[in-house]
């Protein structure tokens, strides 16, 4: 990306815009329970114990976000490139809903509430629009189980919708085998991958968060999988495994979510607090070494994209024109085959 000359310091920086994609309100139902046929709506109104469900037909809508100074924490705005309103209207967080996937997992969704202004002096009133966002994918045609609601979404960072891999002070592997934290490399650094040896790194992404919900870290303790110290990853961020011997899985190679292996025990999840957030970019999705374990880099493609602030977005097509990565060759393992074999399986596997 072409970086701008600098600003003259009279001129205010412009406030960045943040992209994500939401639901309109009735593509998102009660499917069966109290409420049946209700679409989402104020917290205050739902039932705990209803099953919602994403319509077929529903296509995502893309807003382009910036906080609001005069409401901080709840208030947004519209900014250019928005599907919806016009720039500058009111966009307010009203809501967070906790549903859970057949599978057990939970997916965070949070209720926004957009008002749009008259066009004109003297048009008609302000008409409000309720619209869903959740933190993480909803399939169609799966049931979700509303477990909460509540009307304070809590600090919410729209542009920390994705969850960036690794944690400050985890050790990487560089080409020549010396290991450095995360938070010290640069791109062009020259890093060690399972697949294609010495990859020159082409993005550091970083963000900070509050250490609660679906942004608490999970911590792998040292030697639970291998590893020389505590690795500490974001939930969604997934540890390569080598099978030896008998496998749980059709290929050797196996990727697991890092929140499939909690078992409270030698994985648990950390909250409280916050915590710094540091993401590895490759010209492919590698598999790195983190305190001497392989894990997984972050896959750039167009999913990504929609949740990365508009600055970092555009610098990353300019870096990866094609947007085309894909994920490295494994078997995921799912929720379901780890809550039959228990991740105990897989940490005696690895020590062995």
């Amino acid at each position: 990306m072409t970086r701008s000359e600098p600003r003259s310091t009279d001129r205010p920086a412009p406030v960045p815009g943040y992209a994500c994609q939401v639901f309109r309100a009735d593509d998102i139902y009660v499917q069966s329970g109290a409420n049946l046929g209700d679409p989402i709506g104020e917290v205050d109104a739902v039932c705990p114990g209803d099953v919602y469900q994403l319509a077929p037909e529903s296509r995502p809508l893309r807003l382009v976000l910036a906080p609001e100074a005069e409401a901080p924490g709840r208030g947004l705005r519209l900014l250019e490139g928005s599907s919806i309103g016009r720039p500058g209207e009111p966009v307010t967080l009203s809501g967070r809903m906790t549903l859970m996937a057949p599978d057990g997992d939970t997916v965070e969704l949070l209720v926004l509430r957009h008002r749009s202004c008259p066009a004109e002096a003297g048009s008609r009133a302000t008409a409000s629009d309720t619209y869903a966002l959740p933190l993480s994918p909803m399939a169609p045609r799966t049931d979700y189980t509303l477990i909460r609601a509540t009307a304070d979404p809590g600090e919410v960072r729209l542009a920390d919708l994705v969850c960036i891999s690794f944690a400050r002070g985890t050790m990487i592997a560089l080409a020549g085998g010396r290991q450095v934290p995360i938070e010290s490399l640069a791109p062009g650094d020259r890093i060690l991958t399972r697949d294609h040896g010495a990859q020159p790194l082409r993005w550091l992404g970083q963000a900070t968060l509050r250490a609660v919900g679906a942004f608490a870290p999970v911590v792998i303790t040292a030697g639970t999988l291998g590893n020389a110290g505590d690795l500490i990853v974001g939930q969604h961020h997934r540890m390569f495994l080598y099978q030896r011997g008998q496998r749980l899985t059709e290929t050797a190679e196996l990727l697991v979510q890092a929140k499939h292996l909690v078992d409270g025990e030698r994985v648990f999840l950390r909250e409280g607090g916050f915590v710094d957030y540091f993401s590895l970019v490759f010209d492919r999705h590698e598999i790195v070494y983190a305190e001497g374990i392989p894990a997984e880099s972050l896959m750039i493609n167009d999913a990504t994209l929609t949740h990365l602030p508009d600055e970092l977005a555009e610098e990353v097509k300019a870096r990866f024109p094609g947007l085309s990565q894909h994920q490295h060759f494994g078997t995921e393992a799912g929720r379901r085959m780890l809550d039959t074999v228990g991740p105990a399986a897989l940490f005696k596997r690895r020590a062995g």
